[in-house]
Order: C-alpha cells, then structure tokens, then sequence
C-alpha cells in the first residue's frame, strides 16, 4: 500500500489554476490556501493500494483523510458557523457548533463510511495529546463533538473495507503544517470525482482591506460533485467543451456525489456571522456550475481564529466583532476562494484506475486553455 503523510503530500505539489492561466478576481494571500490564515494548519493521510476487481476487505483502496487544524496543536475554541445547501451527506458535530458557537477542535475529511473510526481517533488524539479542557472541578472530565465530514468515493474506492484506521488519522493531525497545501488526489480526496473529471482536495485564499484593517479568508474543498455538462470555469462552459473523457459509458443525467467546504478566517466575527459566512460558499458552486441535487451533500463549516480565549469558562471574555453592514467583502472573499479551490482541485488531480478497472480521468490541462482562449477568458501564467 501506498501510504502518504502530509509532509510527503506536500512536497509533490501539483500545478494550479492560476499557473494554466485561468482568470479569478481579488487578491490571493502568499500560499494562495487556506493555511494563510495564521495559525490554521493542514494535514493528509493518502491510502493507495491494489488494483483489479474489487474484493472487499482487501482493495482497491483509494480513499484518505485530510485535517484542519484552527489553532495548530494550540487547544483554545474558534467561533464557528455552518450550512447545509443539500443534507444527503454529513458532518458530526454541527449540532454543538449551533449550540455554542465553538468548534473546539480539528476538522476531518475522510470517506462516507469511515466517519465513525475518524471521530473516535479525533478524540482519541487530543485525550492524548491533551489538547482539551477539563472541567475546573472535575479535572477528569473530557468531552468533544468532533467535526468530521464526508464525500462518498465507492465508485473507485473499496469503501466497505473500512480502511482508514485510527493511525491513519492520527498521522493526518500529527503532520498538519502550515504553507503550501498539497491539492487533488490527496487525503480525504483521493477517490473523489468532479463534474465527471478527477476532483478532491483544493484550496484557496483571499486577502481582504476592511474597516482599516487587513484580513485573510482561506477555503478548502473536498469535492466530489457535479455533472460534466454543467461545469463553468471563470465562466465558461469547459462542460460543453470536453464532452468525452467520461468515467461511465454515457454522462450522468443528474448530480449526485458531495462537497464538503471549509472556511477560515482572521477577521472577528461572532458564530452567527460565521454561518452567514458559511452560507456564501454556495454561490460559488453555482458558479461552478452546481444546482446542490437531491442526492448531493454540500456542507460547510466557517470558523474565525479571532477573538482567542473566547471559550474560557470563567471570567469574561471581551470580544471584538465587525459590524454586519461591513461583512460584504468578507462575503465576496468567501465565494472568490471557494470558487478558485474548486477549480484547484480539478487542476491538480490526475486520473485514477479503481476498483473493477473503473477510471476517471483528469481534467486535460491543454483542453482547458483551448476553452479559455476560445471565449476570450485566458490569461498570461501567473501565480
């Protein structure tokens, strides 16, 4: 089996949208990824292994687990919010986040059905790494609702052999680091599909001017939507462009499959903010191309890593927030990164042989431009 962490992940960094000349608007922070915001780290655990006809328990295995770490290896609860475009999918803990207003620990993104061993190795691993905290008078007490999210990868992945194993998680989070964050078949997004092309993992940032102060809003995609016909990039119909390259013998009629989006950022906003913030990630789908069918999950989760201390259990906390009439920006940083992650994740993913022989081919680079140019949307190579 073939078997990454994150630190090998990174440093086979694919090419990006920007280095094919695809148009995005606003400002991109350094990385360009959501490990922009300060503090936010990222990790991935990269299962590869066997090939042929599929015999469960034994593989083709195609799948991972990707972590977002808020704070690092810090323990001090963000302010967070989320949304829920279309609910066929799920992510643990959003209950406690609507509660609350905290996400007291990391966010993981795995296959549909190992959302169970991945949030028992969640807190397994801050229990030992002691990354919680107790109650004042009852210094034995721990307990957390770990976020965990899915996307579905059984058409490439054997997904009932309940491959990810607590190591496998722990690996994700003892690996996550800053910087450069490694894109499509990484991570939770090893098996995924996007608009009938290779998808997974991409990231995004923006950097936004507010109220006289700088901010960052990062996003990370775990994509594994859409249908080929509907697929815009910086406005064009790329679907309508690159009809062959088919997974299947004919196109899929309807959408099916999921996203998961999570967005950071530095700006001090309050959980209720935080969801509306979450909210905006569905424009960009819609941009891409999405109509969040019956059969797709598209959930999101937005924290900010502002306001540190916010959680402390006695005392007050003083907080600082911006005003809702200055949240505009912040909306638009939202979708730009969403959007540019997406398209991230597409770029970067290359096609991949699965279980029963089944493939899903990578977007073709060369063939992207020659859509871009036709409809006068492609620009010099940059960053």
């Amino acid at each position: 089996m073939v078997l990454l962490s994150a630190t090998a992940a990174a440093a086979e960094l694919q090419p990006r949208a920007r280095d094919l000349g695809v148009p995005f608007d606003g400002t991109p922070g350094p990385a360009n990824a959501i490990t922009d915001v300060a503090g936010v780290a990222v990790g991935h655990t990269t299962l590869i292994s066997g090939e042929g006809k599929l015999v469960p328990g034994q593989g083709p295995v195609r799948t991972g687990v990707t972590a977002i770490l808020p704070r690092g290896r810090t323990y001090d609860p963000v302010f967070a919010g989320w949304h829920s475009l279309n609910g066929n999918g799920e992510m643990t803990g959003t209950t406690w986040i609507t509660e609350s207003g905290f996400l007291e620990g990391p966010i993981l993104i795995t296959n549909t059905h190992s959302v169970g061993v991945v949030r028992d190795a969640a807190i397994a691993w801050q229990v030992e790494n002691r990354l919680y905290d107790a109650l004042p008078d009852e210094p034995d007490v721990f307990w957390v609702m770990p976020v965990v999210a899915e996307t579905y990868d059984g058409d490439l992945n054997d997904i009932n052999g309940f491959h990810v194993t607590r190591e496998h998680v722990f690996a994700a989070l003892d690996g996550a680091q800053a910087g450069p964050v490694a894109e499509g078949n990484v991570g939770g997004g090893t098996g995924m599909v996007t608009h009938e092309f290779k998808g997974g993992i991409g990231t995004a940032s923006r950097q936004v001017e507010l109220a006289g102060a700088s901010y960052t809003v990062g996003a990370l995609v775990q994509s594994n939507y859409g249908i080929r016909r509907a697929l815009r990039i910086a406005g064009v119909p790329v679907g309508e462009e690159i009809t062959d390259l088919l997974p299947g013998k004919a196109p899929q009629v309807e959408e099916r499959g999921s996203i998961i989006v999570v967005i950071a950022t530095d700006a001090p906003l309050l959980p209720h903010q935080m969801r509306r913030v979450a909210q905006r990630a569905s424009l960009a789908l819609g941009r891409m191309g999405s109509y969040a069918s019956n059969g797709s999950g598209d959930i999101f989760v937005a924290f900010s890593t502002a306001n540190p201390g916010a959680a402390a259990r006695t005392g007050r906390a003083r907080l600082e927030m911006l005003p809702n009439d200055a949240l505009g920006p912040l909306f638009l940083a939202t979708v730009e990164a969403t959007e540019e992650a997406i398209v991230n994740a597409l770029v970067a993913a290359r096609t991949m042989t699965g279980a029963n022989g089944y493939t899903v081919h990578a977007l073709p680079h060369d063939r992207l431009q020659i859509a871009l140019r036709k409809y006068g949307r492609l620009q010099n190579r940059g960053r």
